[in-house]
């Protein structure tokens, strides 16, 4: 029997994590937009720049030509930063137009230039009745590469579509939990990372356990309350693509958006500090998104909207302490 054929798009450490994995069981292409770094690929059968030591199998081959990759696909998942999906997708929909069977990602972010979810820019185009699905959840990516035990959720408009996706990525070491609050999922995706800068400037400065552990809780609650004001479900945040994913890019090094964080707590101007992690940060974008989703909504998020200011050097790190640990005092 012939093995399923997926296409995913994004070259990245989280795309080719994803494509090895899935490359366990199934064909899969992974796409890129860098005729050069697809043609490392091939030549080095691992991806250097952004996972290295993580050999491809012969199940897995690269490609920059997405007329092809799209031809040949049975599933097709966009896994390209946040700032870069509409570019992505518009892309398709001019090869291909709505894909019947449906599209799904694993982008965690906000559309920047309309502040939406990434499934309003998908409906904008093909419907809200087109079959989609987010993929999100404690995942890092060296983890998943190495098969590490790893369980997310997906959350899709369409349950046929889902539990596809399901099967597809299931195995004994990635167990995927079925949702239907594609909203939820969604946010929580973005703000986490928001979040994860703020626990990282906390640490960089030196302030400890206590708080980091009132970030998170706090920002569980920012992020909470965006959710449900955008129609989100109230559990979806106490679950694996909330709370799970929340503390795992808090505490964790792993986290690009929390070693970005760290860098700005101990000092480093944040271009430097990006640089110097050498991939895209996505919590610096999503900062700008999720406070601009929180503001066409009359939300209050004050340690996302300090994140901002530190972003645009409207203040210092230590000015950020002293303004969120001085607010009008309130009930929890």
């Amino acid at each position: 029997m012939n093995k399923h054929k997926i296409t995913l798009l994004g070259a990245g450490s989280w795309g080719t994590a994803v494509a090895l994995h899935l490359a366990r069981h199934h064909e899969v292409t992974l796409w890129g937009h860098s005729k050069s770094h697809i043609e490392a690929l091939k030549r080095d059968g691992e991806n250097k720049q952004f996972l290295p030591g993580y050999s491809f199998p012969e199940s897995l081959s690269a490609s920059d030509d997405l007329d092809a990759c799209l031809n040949q696909a049975h599933t097709v998942i966009i896994g390209v930063p946040s700032h870069a999906f509409a570019e992505v997708f518009e892309k398709i929909n001019k090869i291909s137009g709505p894909i019947t069977a449906g599209i799904s990602w694993i982008t965690k972010g906000i559309d920047p230039d309309t502040n939406t979810l990434l499934s309003q820019t998908v409906a904008s185009k093909w419907g809200k009745n087109t079959p989609m699905a987010i993929l999100s959840g404690p995942s890092f990516a060296k983890e998943v590469a190495r098969g590490l035990p790893t369980a997310i959720t997906l959350a899709s408009n369409d349950k046929a579509y889902g539990k596809a996706l399901q099967q597809l990525f299931c195995d004994p070491q990635f167990r995927v939990y079925l949702s239907d609050d594609v909203i939820g999922v969604q946010l929580c995706g973005a703000v986490k990372n928001v979040l994860a800068i703020a626990t990282g400037i906390s640490d960089g400065l030196g302030f400890g356990a206590n708080a980091r552990a009132a970030l998170i809780t706090r920002g569980l609650a920012e992020m909470t309350r965006l959710g449900t004001a955008i129609g989100a479900n109230q559990q979806t945040f106490s679950g694996l693509a909330g709370l799970g994913d929340l503390v795992l890019t808090c505490t964790d090094d792993q986290s690009r958006n929390r070693r970005f964080g760290l860098a700005i707590g101990q000092g480093q101007e944040t271009e430097i500090a990006e640089k110097n992690i050498g991939q895209v940060v996505e919590g610096k974008h999503n900062a700008y998104q999720v406070c601009g989703l929180a503001k066409q909504h009359k939300i209050s998020m004050p340690i996302c909207q300090t994140i901002l200011q530190i972003l645009e050097r409207d203040i210092t790190a230590q000015e950020a302490v002293h303004q969120l640990m001085t607010r009008p005092l309130k009930h929890e």
